[in-house]
């Protein structure tokens, strides 16, 4: 039996114990911000001329927006591609997206150096820099984003605020032209953010430099898209004390065999194919991250997804869908930092404290707001579990 009804605000108390921590890491985020705003990068991290970007890169931004992609994929199957039985996921994964993509523009405003700067690629634009096509990719994709959103928040406040409802209408007339937008938008940006680093052959490990690194990002992220769908249902279900949603996800993660299988074909094909398998074992910490991500976040997973039994389990689902995650996490983490080693560096980068409270704060933020959005605005559509008396 279904446990889908039409999306609505949750009924659970907002102000948990978990909240509150939330709201700590958020505290403690603030402060470490105005430490970098005030003292400068220079004060608040541990960044310098060879190792230009750090944790916030390689975290807040790279590894945001690969983690995002679950809008873009749950939204093309569901509104392109008919799947309209996973609808339900939709709007949760559009809200996501939306939060994800609007903290790595705000964690690329924290880390570049002159933060006041950052308006001027729309209006100086170089044609030739992968970054100024990062860069309007994802302010165009942000705003798609929020216009995709704008119908949910018009179906509570419409009647009351007559422009919200207005753009709600209007938005909702041209859903599909928007949805289109934003899968080609983020195919693009996607593929760009890898290749960043096809620049930095003496600089990033043979491991994971490859003239195949913008498709390895791009199949990495459409790769993630369903299991962070997985992922972020499992944990809102678990804490918001919802009925599973083992209908929708176990048929929703037979897309991640295809999509995954052909990433990890495509990477370790690509490997041997360059001969660099021979750096696997030689005990580095570079290649015992490659092995990490590999085997944990790519390999065992997709066997776990190929059984039947894991499809039909919610904690082995669960377990799965985290691991893939964990699994682009550390490849973008590799990629920008563990692999990224200049020859002429004088000692190794290792992020600040302030870094990490920044990083541990834009998660809490996006924590704390996805639950504020889910308890006033009609997100979920997983029923509260019945309380037995």
């Amino acid at each position: 039996m279904s446990h889908h009804a039409e999306p609505r605000p949750t009924e659970s108390r907002f102000w948990t114990p978990g909240v509150m921590v939330m709201v700590c890491f958020m505290l403690a985020g603030g402060v470490a911000l105005m430490a970098r705003f005030i003292g400068g990068l220079g004060y608040a991290t541990n960044l310098t001329d060879a190792y230009p970007w750090g944790l916030w890169i390689g975290i807040d931004v790279a590894t945001g927006v690969a983690l995002a992609a679950g809008g873009f994929s749950t939204a093309a199957l569901a509104h392109i591609f008919g799947g309209h039985r996973y609808e339900a996921v939709t709007r949760p994964a559009l809200l996501t997206a939306a939060l994800g993509y609007t903290f790595v523009a705000i964690g690329i405003f924290v880390d570049i150096g002159r933060p006041w700067a950052i308006w001027k690629p729309m209006f100086f634009h170089n044609y030739t820099s992968v970054l100024f096509e990062v860069a309007m990719c994802v302010m165009t994709y942000l705003t798609v984003l929020w216009l995709e959103f704008v119908p949910i928040a018009a179906e509570r406040w419409g009647e009351k605020i007559r422009l919200l409802g207005f753009l709600g209408r209007i938005s909702t007339k041209v859903m599909s032209v928007l949805i289109v937008l934003g899968v080609v938008l983020s195919f693009m940006h996607q593929s760009g953010l890898g290749g960043l680093m096809l620049i930095a052959p003496t600089k990033l490990h043979p491991l994971w430099y490859t003239p195949l690194l913008p498709l390895l990002f791009l199949l990495s992220a459409i790769s993630v898209g369903y299991p962070m769908v997985i992922f972020e249902t499992g944990v809102a279900t678990k804490s918001l004390k919802l009925e599973s949603e083992m209908d929708i996800l176990g048929p929703l993660s037979r897309f991640t065999i295809l999509l995954l299988g052909i990433y990890m074909a495509v990477k370790l094909g690509d490997m041997f194919y360059r001969g660099t398998h021979v750096y696997l074992l030689d005990g580095t910490m570079q290649s015992n991250a490659f092995l990490l991500e590999v085997g944990l976040g790519v390999i065992l997973p997709w066997l776990l997804i190929l059984s039947p039994k894991t499809r039909r389990s919610r904690t082995r689902l669960f377990t799965a869908g985290a691991l893939i995650v964990g699994g682009i996490v550390l490849n973008r983490v590799n990629v920008f930092l563990i692999g990224f080693t200049p020859p002429l560096a004088d000692r190794p980068y290792f992020p600040s404290f302030a870094e990490v409270l920044v990083t541990a704060g834009f998660v809490a933020t996006i924590m704390f707001l996805y639950r504020v959005a889910v308890t006033y605005l009609p997100v979920l559509s997983a029923r509260s579990k019945e309380v037995s008396v």
